[in-house]
């Protein structure tokens, strides 16, 4: 059985040896999958991400803010079914605005410097998850599970 403090430690190895996300909204009834670069806040309560709004990923999300996303450390070789290693994030999504912009898009330029220009952009949109629920996958079976306070 996974403590929570080992728990928050496999995630913190995993989202610092990772820099890209699949995240999972719903378009119009039927599931849509994007790569985004995030980072995530020091106390794993919330993920942040980029995108411009004139992707569908954000008009999904304008439409149904609840959201999945999958962060995994594969090598796409046979020793993954051993020791690989994913986390399945469930949250809902929201466009980041007022005083947490500043501190957020620090948080998120500080882990992907070279998108700097792009989140600088007017027509980008910097998106927070609330992550409610984290399930941890690893040797190809073991199951842990984080519910966050909300």
């Amino acid at each position: 059985m996974t403590t929570q403090s080992q728990f928050e430690q496999q995630m913190r190895e995993l989202f610092s040896g990772q820099q890209l996300a699949v995240l999972a909204t719903d378009g119009g009834g039927r599931p849509y999958t994007s790569l985004v670069a995030f980072a995530a806040t020091p106390e794993l309560a919330r993920l942040v991400f980029a995108t411009t709004r004139a992707t569908r990923k954000f008009a999904n999300i304008l439409g149904n803010p609840r959201v999945s996303l999958l962060i995994d450390n594969r090598a796409n070789e046979v020793s993954d079914f051993r020791n690989a290693v994913a986390v399945t994030v469930l949250g809902s999504a929201a466009e980041v605005s007022g005083d947490e912009k500043a501190p957020l898009a620090a948080l998120y330029l500080a882990r992907h410097p070279h998108l700097a220009s792009f989140v600088e952009a007017p027509s980008c949109a910097l998106l927070q998850v609330s992550v409610e629920q984290y399930y941890l996958v690893s040797r190809f079976q073991n199951v842990s599970v984080w519910e966050l306070s909300p």
